[in-house]
């Protein structure tokens, strides 16, 4: 039987059924993607809603604990910060305090450690050869008037970071060794923001006894002048900060 030779007619029909099916396999592709990105769209939105805080359960049940229209006592902001505490490691206490102007600066000794284990450098080739290489392993760098020449062309990273050696900080002396022994003792340097009027400052560890945490704030406080202080806060290195009663202090 010879096979039947197919006509005109057969061949568009052929062709009709062939762009038929290349049509429906298109819209099942496409059907495919809308619903893969409805999918991503969907899972990027529970995301998003789920960790817009940006904060973690435990941090915003203890800021809970915090009535922000409250001022507080030092006694009771201290209560407080050791009630809220919920991580293993001991935390630091934070002073932040806004000031009335920018440029407030100065030097104190606390009556207690603060926790922090201060670095002082005192300028010599070794440390002149690390800055070169860009390190800067030190808190506090004291120098001889004689070394300042050589310092100078370090200004742009010293300056910065608040470590470039000046007389205003007492960090330029013709006896640097003295001044090195003083930091290392605790001696603690303060001074606002460059550009506002904020003063932060460690006193003390969350371990500590309340009534040593007190004495510090109350000492640094008064370094800095109760009449130039507008407003205090208290915080730790994983709580929310909390409102001081500047009457009360």
């Amino acid at each position: 039987m010879k096979p039947r030779a197919l006509g005109v007619e057969d061949v568009e029909k052929q062709q009709k059924e062939e762009q038929k099916k290349k049509a429906m396999e298109k819209k099942e592709s496409s059907e495919k993607i809308e619903v893969k990105e409805k999918k991503v769209e969907k899972t990027s939105s529970t995301t998003k809603k789920k960790g817009q805080s940006g904060r973690g359960k435990k941090y915003l049940a203890s800021k809970k604990q915090v009535d922000k229209k409250k001022k507080y006592s030092l006694e009771d902001a201290i209560i407080l910060l050791k009630k809220m505490k919920y991580v293993s490691f001991d935390e630091s206490v934070d002073l932040h305090l806004n000031v009335g102007k920018t440029g407030i600066r100065g030097e104190i000794e606390l009556p207690h450690s603060t926790g922090k284990t201060v670095r002082v450098a005192i300028v010599n080739d070794a440390v002149l050869l690390e800055l070169e290489s860009g390190r800067m392993n030190f808190d506090i760098l004291i120098t001889h008037p004689s070394f300042m020449p050589r310092l100078a062309k370090y200004a742009k990273i010293l300056g910065p970071k608040g470590l470039m050696p000046n007389p205003k900080a007492g960090t330029i002396s013709p006896n640097p060794e003295e001044i090195a022994k003083k930091f290392l003792k605790g001696t603690l340097r303060y001074k606002t923001e460059n550009k506002f009027p904020l003063i932060h400052q460690m006193v003390g560890k969350l371990s500590y006894e309340d009534k040593k945490l007190i004495e510090n704030i109350r000492v640094f406080m008064n370094a800095v002048g109760k009449i130039n202080i507008l407003d205090a806060f208290l915080t730790s290195t994983m709580t929310p900060s909390i409102r001081i009663d500047l009457e009360k202090i």
